[in-house]
């Protein structure tokens, strides 16, 4: 069915051209003369009554490094990743995120009723009354001391006292800080805010449920990941590693857009290889603007640090057809045999030709005619 597919579009391009001169006949436009052309038993081969109506060039030599397509999947960075602790252990009662939710730093995240918060504060009370009491008494023991009536060591007692009771203030004011406990307004109810700006990738409470690290709930209530730099995971063969390096550049497409490319660069090179595939895994640090989705399969172009010859031709002489693309080169006796070919990069108005091709072998320098009629069909 493709055989025969091209060769109609072989032959309606011919069909086209001769058409058009058939157009301006008895009119003073000057027309191509008219092509003929002739199926054979190969229906790769396309024989032309006049081939020098499809000019030749020869493929020029291309140096660039081979590139690599490997498949890779966005994962958070690891160090990017904070979890969301309650220090206070108690019961959730209220949670003001949820899985998946962007939040910002500082944001409320849960409430926690917790027994906790309860217990610092008392705490804290009963410093604040005994570090009132031996400041008084503190300042007594000076003046009885300043008038004889108590020794340098009682004196020194006193004081020691007083810094004791200033230091467990300060210890229980810390402590009620910690779980988020405002010793103006103490409650029970201690406050948990998101550390950092970013993606809830974990959640591990519900409502009603036991938090903190004490209790049997979880310890940690979420984890926030910051994708505003993120890692793709690729699986290399063991045969491709040592063309790779540290800090090389590495481009991204996206599966869902094969038109944006990202950039990142390699930042490891596992040291153990998969025993049943032969790869190792390599990682690329790719800086990430909200198109890089977690879990996202992509597909990533490492480039080999040896520099390779390749093929280029004019653009023109890439024929692209069903995710295919073909160049025509010449057979001999008038006719022409279409190649399929692995197509690379553009660089200026011609196309780097990966496979299918050699430098200096001949193609038609421009198949935009077959395309057009391709088009038409």
């Amino acid at each position: 069915m493709m055989r025969h597919f091209f060769s109609i579009v072989i032959t309606g391009a011919l069909v086209l051209l001769t058409s058009c001169a058939k157009k301006t006949e008895g009119g003073g436009d000057t027309a191509p003369p008219s092509l003929k052309t002739q199926t054979t038993g190969d229906m790769s081969l396309v024989q032309v009554d006049k081939p020098d109506q499809f000019p030749l060039v020869p493929a020029s030599v291309y140096n660039a490094h081979a590139e690599l397509d490997v498949t890779g999947t966005v994962t958070p960075d690891v160090s990017r990743e904070i979890p969301v602790i309650s220090l206070a252990s108690g019961r959730v009662v209220d949670i003001k995120a949820k899985l998946y939710d962007n939040v910002h730093k500082g944001q409320l995240l849960l409430r926690v009723q917790s027994p906790d918060s309860t217990a610092a504060f008392d705490t804290y009370q009963k410093a604040v009354n005994d570090e009132r009491l031996n400041s008084r008494l503190y300042e007594r023991a000076k003046e009885l001391y300043d008038k004889g009536a108590f020794s340098l060591s009682m004196l020194d007692q006193a004081e020691d006292t007083e810094k004791n009771s200033q230091a467990d203030l300060a210890a229980a004011a810390q402590a009620l800080e910690t779980l988020g406990v405002d010793k103006n307004h103490p409650s029970p109810i201690v406050t948990v805010y998101a550390p950092i700006s970013g993606v809830i990738i974990q959640q591990n409470v519900t409502q009603a449920a036991a938090a903190g690290v004490t209790f049997s709930g979880s310890s940690t209530a979420f984890v926030i990941a910051d994708i505003s730099e993120v890692w793709v995971l690729c699986d290399v063969y063991e045969n491709d590693i040592p063309k790779i390096a540290l800090g090389q550049e590495a481009r991204i497409k996206l599966n869902s857009d094969p038109n944006r490319i990202l950039t990142g660069h390699i930042s490891d090179i596992g040291p153990i290889l998969d025993p049943s595939t032969r790869t190792a895994k390599v990682r690329i640090q790719v800086p990430n603007a909200g198109e890089l989705k977690l879990g996202m399969f992509v597909t990533a172009v490492l480039f080999s640090r040896q520099e390779d010859h390749y093929a280029m031709v004019p653009s023109a002489s890439v024929l692209h057809l069903h995710d295919r693309e073909w160049v025509f080169e010449p057979a001999g006796d008038n006719k022409f045999r279409r190649v399929e070919v692995k197509a690379g990069e553009i660089v200026g108005n011609n196309q780097v030709i990966l496979s299918g091709v050699q430098s200096g072998q001949q193609v038609v320098s421009n198949v935009l005619q077959l395309e057009a009629t391709l088009e038409a069909q």
